[in-house]
């Protein structure tokens, strides 16, 4: 009786669907290491899905991005015109945006469109026995939807978040000239003697891990589907929210190694 009654709790229910995801997780992760490295990569599924993941999120990344800069460069500096540090913003919007805008924010709206993508269309896939036919033919499913999903979004999220750090930038350069009436040599300048090559890396390395954080829930969410179509929409959901938080819960460690590594070095 009591046992039935813990067994019904919302916090029990809550701890077990989380070690049944972070179970479903390293064994999915153990799969995809293992099946990469073994066997045949379907390149031209992987060219696809980066262009699926990179080309497509372009315009969502770009407007994001130089939304992003426009605005901190604004913030800043109506912020320290008060105090007279208004010179002080080129140095605060490149260092925010090579080490934490830039990829977080990119990770997100990646996360929003392509996390859904991918658990929707494997779920779909699921539903409709598309997987049960793929290896009724012999062919692993993980080599054909999953690795390439994954691949592509290792590669195109780094070139996205190098593409955001220079738009963000320039967005916060077009303030800083319009706005704030700084000088735009000057703004180049001072981002050029603010920023180092571990500031730049320190921000572009998250990105690689963002990707898997991103790929693989996305990926697990869509193949756990199995009573549907209502549950792909709620894969979608789950797909979506989970990378999100695991994208800002990682990026906090991430930091923190850096500032260690930067500390020792």
């Amino acid at each position: 009786m009591i046992h039935a009654l813990i067994a019904s709790t919302p916090l029990y229910l809550f701890i077990i669907e989380i070690l049944k995801f972070f179970g479903g997780i390293g064994v999915l992760s153990f799969q995809l290491l293992r099946d990469t490295f073994k066997g045949k990569v379907y390149w031209k599924l992987v060219v696809e899905q980066i262009f699926q993941v990179g080309n497509r999120s372009l315009p969502l990344v770009v407007v994001t991005a130089i939304s992003t800069g426009m605005v901190m460069s604004l913030q800043f500096g109506l912020g320290l015109e008060k105090f007279g540090g208004k010179l002080y913003v080129p140095k605060l919007v490149s260092l925010i945006v090579l080490r934490e805008m830039g990829p977080v924010f990119t990770s997100l709206m990646v996360a929003a469109r392509v996390g859904a993508g991918f658990a929707s269309e494997i779920g779909s896939m699921v539903v409709t026995q598309q997987i049960d036919a793929i290896r009724a033919m012999g062919t692993s499913p993980l080599k054909t939807i999953v690795i390439p999903r994954v691949i592509a979004t290792f590669v195109s999220l780094p070139l996205l978040v190098a593409l955001t750090n220079v738009v963000s930038n320039f967005g916060g350069l077009l303030v800083g000239y319009s706005e704030l009436k700084l000088d735009p040599n000057f703004y180049v300048l001072k981002i050029i003697q603010t920023v180092t090559l571990m500031d730049y890396f320190s921000g572009f390395l998250k990105s690689f891990v963002f990707a898997l954080c991103i790929a693989i829930p996305s990926c697990y969410f869509g193949l756990t589907v199995k009573n549907g179509t209502k549950e792909v929409g709620m894969a979608t959901t789950k797909a979506v929210v989970v990378s999100s938080i695991l994208v800002l819960v990682s990026n906090f460690f991430l930091s923190k190694l850096f500032w260690i590594i930067e500390r020792l070095t």
